[in-house]
């Protein structure tokens, strides 16, 4: 059996790591780089890192983040955010990130998936899902939530497998920040139909949440902010209440 893996998030805005909930009300968690090296001391398996407010200006301070990381980490994190063809994606690989995730661009442009997947291979491609359900359907947003867009967000994932995404990190909206546990019955839904990785994002408050995602929906991997960010969940002891639930980690 796979070990499952542990993933803080980090979502920097301005060189800064910050956390909001419902992908608002953002408030300030520290140096992106400093947590970085904290929690891979700590024992986590991956990193990601989203640039939630990436435009072309600041892609300089993303290339200075990712070759600040790759210094002082020896263990896989993907970038995210403001990646819209295929020179940001290979700048950003190039400078030390080991997978790039894409959200929005990928939907305006599916075909950005095709190519980076035959360009770098389909583990480097991660493509993020915003989902909310909105009158008992769940639908993708993009821009950080902001918009909604008529697709149904099982096709759109199905499409992303089919077009040669390696991996899926699929956030509830409606979750996210609440800490009331992660959106098991979607992901469960959306495991079943697919055979690419799960990484499952949005909701976690407490060790438990990680241990019923696991069990109920049998993610590949589980993904967490602020309980991280502010101490609340310690990796190690994570790790050692998952073994004792019988999940096989790291």
């Amino acid at each position: 059996m796979l070990a499952k893996r542990i993933i803080p998030c980090l979502d920097v805005k301005d060189g800064r790591t910050v956390k909001g909930v419902n992908f608002v009300d953002l408030r300030d968690a520290g140096d992106p780089v400093e947590l970085a090296w904290q929690y891979s001391e700590q024992g986590a398996d991956e990193l990601v890192f989203l640039d939630i407010t990436a435009t072309h200006e600041k892609r300089k301070t993303t290339i200075d983040l990712v070759k600040a990381v790759a210094r002082q980490v020896n263990i896989p994190f993907t970038i995210g955010g403001g990646i819209n063809e295929m020179r940001d994606a290979e700048i950003l690989l190039n400078s030390g990130a080991d997978k790039i995730s894409i959200n929005s661009a990928a939907v305006r442009n599916p075909q950005l998936i095709d190519d980076l997947a035959k360009a770098f291979g389909t583990q480097f491609v991660v493509v993020a899902v915003d989902t909310r359900l909105v009158d008992g359907k769940n639908y993708v947003h993009l821009r950080g939530g902001r918009d909604k867009t008529d697709i149904e967000t099982e096709n759109w994932i199905k499409e992303a497998e089919s077009r040669g995404a390696g991996e899926i990190l699929l956030t509830s909206m409606d979750h996210d920040g609440t800490k009331n546990g992660f959106d098991n019955g979607l992901l469960k839904k959306i495991n079943d139909t697919i055979n690419i990785p799960l990484i499952a994002s949005g909701g976690a408050g407490n060790q438990q949440h990680f241990v019923d995602t696991f069990q109920q929906a049998n993610v590949d991997a589980a993904l967490a902010a602020s309980v991280f960010h502010y101490g609340e969940i310690l990796i190690p002891d994570l790790k050692e209440t998952l073994r004792k639930n019988g999940i096989v980690v790291r």
